[in-house]
């Protein structure tokens, strides 16, 4: 019953619109007001929690349950993670911001 009740949820969550399945938990204007440098803070934030909650589920998916516990636990906090992802880009593309850094020497080649 339980994951009937999963399958469900996780179906209905993946109509939520052109974002990806998390996109009815966030809001598409959220980030409109933020400069660029607020866009690469959101950027690291956003990859770091991903990086997180991925780990944690493959970690849950190592036994039989726990890949039922990591996907009822875990998956709608990823699906809102990558739908800001996709928005925090969108955002930045627009402002043209660069959202990773690209290191520059300060000493030139000898």
């Amino acid at each position: 019953m339980l994951c009937a009740a999963g399958a469900v949820g996780m179906t209905l969550a993946g109509c939520g619109g052109g974002n990806g399945p998390g996109s009815w938990l966030v809001d598409p204007g959220r980030y409109e007001a933020y400069h660029c440098n607020d866009l690469v803070t959101r950027w690291k934030q956003l990859t770091d929690r991903e990086k997180e909650l991925r780990a944690l589920m493959d970690k849950a998916s190592q036994s039989g349950t726990g890949a039922v516990i990591g996907a009822v636990a875990y998956r709608s906090d990823y699906e809102s993670v990558l739908t800001e992802e996709k928005l925090v880009q969108r955002e930045a593309n627009e402002k043209k911001c660069e959202l990773t850094t690209t290191f520059q020497s300060d000493q030139s080649i000898r």
